[in-house]
């Protein structure tokens, strides 16, 4: 496992290009929602499989995630997860400006997760000069068990992973949610390979 660990330069490197990434989705998400977007500092740390799931235990009260997978170029692949919790999904036709019963709470969630993790994950190819494909949304239950099984029938070897975390609080709703990115271990060191190209270049 050592020898996947990000050293401090590649961390700070890919901190930072997160950090720019997670900026440009929260302007997006207040620009289409005209209000205020409070962020987090994202969380950025390689798990195991034991720890993977224990996460997503620790998650499993969440009203509904949605997951999609991303395909870059250099092997840079994941999955991203938007996770909702109950009280928050019953405020997203307000959050969106529906009407009621214009689109089913599961379109809603789809739709706002769409907003966030392409627009994240196109500027995070940017700053890399990648481009990113994106697997169809899909809706999940909010359950660790039905995250897992989804997990597990990706083509990745979840052995290890690099889990980034990201929160956004739309303070005039009190609403959040909780982005998750896993990246499988053989695309952590194709991670690697291009964040020293990165820091070579200054």
């Amino acid at each position: 496992m050592s020898d996947l660990n990000l050293n401090e330069d590649q961390q700070d490197c890919l901190q930072e290009i997160i950090n720019v990434a997670m900026g440009q989705a929260s302007d997006q998400l207040a620009r289409y929602l005209n209000t205020f977007v409070y962020l987090k500092v994202p969380s950025i740390e390689q798990v195991s499989t034991i720890s993977l799931l224990n996460m997503l235990n620790s998650n499993e009260n969440s009203a509904a995630v949605v997951s999609q997978g991303f395909f870059g170029y250099e092997g840079i692949r994941g999955e991203a997860l938007l996770m909702y919790k109950p009280k928050d999904s019953d405020r997203l036709a307000d959050l969106l400006g529906y009407e009621p019963d214009e689109l089913s709470v599961e379109e809603q969630i789809i739709d706002l997760s769409s907003i966030l993790t392409t627009t994240f994950l196109n500027v995070f190819a940017k700053q890399i000069d990648n481009q990113m494909s994106y697997s169809a949304p899909r809706l999940l239950a909010g359950s660790q068990s039905a995250i897992s099984d989804h997990l597990a029938q990706q083509s990745f070897n979840w052995d290890l992973a690099l889990k980034v975390k990201i929160t956004y609080q739309v303070t005039d709703y009190s609403f959040n949610c909780d982005m998750v990115l896993f990246i499988p271990e053989s695309a952590i060191i194709n991670i690697k390979t291009v964040i020293d190209r990165i820091l070579e270049e200054f």
